[in-house]
């Protein structure tokens, strides 16, 4: 199997870079995250045993590096698929993030990240890839945030930031019903 490259700045110039070294040296990269909403719910995942980092641990719906040339959009979509089995969703971008964070076994992610909401009915039908994903659930963005500040060492870096940065930038004001 060949590994994946994704887009990377080398000397201020985007480069296609082979993912995991793109991560062993802390090079700035472009990633996509995805945050599957059922009113002010949000299905969040737990990653799979087996991933190369972070391993556990609960994270957003769905987040990932697009491909060399792919459109960011449609790297939500393919992920999303190719992860949890949900297709169908309409992506709506809900802006561009930058953050650097230590992510275990000498591994940085420092990504350009495009943020995508996406509505879903609570019954959406899903096939969990083993490979990616150990657990989903629906939890209330206020109860997520809450239980990531009582609980940080079992939520991703990136998804502690999000919360705690920019939370009114990726949900705007939610109604809690």
């Amino acid at each position: 199997m060949t590994a994946m490259v994704i887009p990377a700045w080398v000397d201020g110039t985007l480069t296609p870079v082979e993912k995991l070294e793109v991560h062993r040296r802390g090079l700035r990269h472009k990633a996509v995250s995805v945050f599957v909403m059922n009113g002010a719910r949000i299905l969040i995942q737990q990653r799979a045993l087996s991933k190369y980092h972070t391993p556990g641990l609960w994270a957003n719906t769905c987040c990932t590096h697009p491909h060399w040339n792919e459109d960011n959009t449609t790297c939500a979509m393919r992920r999303v698929s190719e992860e949890l089995g949900i297709t169908g969703l309409q992506m709506h971008p809900r802006g561009v993030l930058e953050y650097r964070a230590e992510v275990g076994n000498g591994l940085t992610e420092h990504e350009v990240v495009e943020v995508f909401t996406a509505e879903a009915p609570a019954d959406l039908p899903m096939r969990l890839n083993p490979e990616e994903v150990a657990a989903v659930r629906w939890i209330d963005l206020y109860d997520l945030a809450a239980e990531v500040e009582r609980h940080p060492d079992r939520f991703t870096p990136w998804l502690r930031i999000y919360l705690a940065d920019h939370m009114d930038a990726i949900f705007g004001v939610l109604n809690r019903a």
